[in-house]
C-alpha cells in the first residue's frame, strides 16, 4: 500500500451508491441486466509493485487471477465495501479526482478479489485507510498507475458499480472431501456477485448451499459418484440461473468446471 498521505480539501455532494437493472425472472425468459450506480466518492492506494504478485490468492479465493482471467486489474476493499465478502466479483471504474497526482479523465475498471482488513494502530486519516466507515480501494500496483502516478501513494477518487463483462460462463472450482463439497465460483458476469447457491446431484433434489467465505459456498452432503448441477441467485439483481450437469459423474476435487451460462 502506498504510504505517502496529501490532504486534499474536496467539497461535493456524495451521491448515495445505487445499483439500477432490469428484468424479472427466470420463468419469464427475460434476461436481468445489471446498469452502472451513480458516482460517488471514496478514496484508493495501492499494494504490491508492477508485477501485481501480492494481489495473488486474496480473501475472494480466486486463487492465481492471471490464471483464472482477472489479471492485474484488481482492488481490495475496505470493510464497508466487501461486506463478508459478498461483493467479491464485483467491478468498479475507478477514476482520480481533485488531486495534483491525477492523469486527467482516464479511468480504471477493478474486480474486487480481496479484503483490505482495518489497521486499528493507524489513524484512519493516517494510515487506517480500511477502517471503517471508510469507503477505500487498495488497488494493484498496476490498475492503480493507469489513473494516478504511483508517488502520491493515496489520492481521492470517483467510483461507480458496473457490469462485470467476462468471456465464456461461470466457472466452478472444487475443494472439500467425500462429504464436504467446497465451491469457488469464478468468472461471474452483470453484477459479478452471488447472495445463494445450491447445488443438486442425479441422485438428489437441490441442497442449499451456505456462504463460506469470500466467493465460496459448501454443501454438507456425499454427492461422488453424481453429476452435479448448480443453481445460483445474484446478490444484486436477485436474478437466479441454472448450471445443469456443471460437472460428470467422475468429477473431483482440485479440478474447475466450465459452463456456458452466466449474469448479465
Amino acid at each position: 500500500m502506498g504510504s505517502v498521505f496529501h490532504s486534499w480539501s474536496i467539497s461535493f455532494f456524495l451521491v448515495t451508491l445505487t445499483s439500477a437493472f432490469v428484468g424479472t425472472s427466470m420463468a419469464t425468459g427475460y434476461t436481468t441486466v445489471f446498469r452502472p450506480s451513480q458516482w460517488s466518492l471514496a478514496h484508493a492506494t495501492f499494494y504490491g509493485d508492477e508485477t501485481a504478485s501480492a494481489t495473488m490468492g486474496g480473501a475472494c479465493g480466486y486463487g492465481n487471477l492471471f490464471q483464472n482471467g482477472y489479471g492485474t486489474d484488481t482492488a481490495a476493499l475496505s470493510t464497508v465495501l466487501f461486506n463478508n465478502g459478498y461483493a467479491c466479483g464485483t467491478c468498479y471504474q475507478i477514476m482520480c479526482a481533485q488531486s495534483p497526482w491525477c492523469y486527467k479523465e482516464v479511468f480504471a475498471t477493478v474486480t474486487a478479489t480481496n479484503l483490505c482488513p482495518p489497521n486499528w494502530s493507524e489513524d484512519s486519516n493516517n494510515g487506517g485507510w480500511c477502517n471503517p466507515p471508510r469507503v477505500h480501494f487498495d488497488m494493484s500496483k498496476p490498475a492503480f498507475m493507469k489513473i494516478a502516478q504511483w508517488k502520491a501513494g493515496i489520492v481521492p477518487v470517483m467510483y461507480r458499480r458496473v457490469p462485470c463483462i467476462r468471456p465464456g460462463g461461470l466457472r466452478f472450482s472444487f475443494q472439500g472431501n467425500g462429504y464436504w463439497l467446497l465451491v469457488y465460483v469464478m468468472n461471474v458476469g452483470g453484477a459479478g456477485d452471488i447472495a445463494n447457491m445450491w447445488v443438486k446431484g442425479t441422485k438428489t433434489g437441490w441442497i442449499s448451499m451456505s456462504h463460506n467465505w469470500g466467493a465460496s459456498y459448501q454443501a454438507f452432503a456425499s454427492l461422488g459418484g453424481q453429476a452435479l448441477s448448480f443453481k445460483i441467485t445474484s446478490y444484486t439483481t436477485k436474478e437466479t440461473i441454472c448450471a445443469w450437469n456443471v460437472a460428470p459423474a467422475n468429477w473431483n476435487v482440485g479440478l474447475t468446471y466450465n459452463t456456458n451460462v452466466n449474469f448479465r
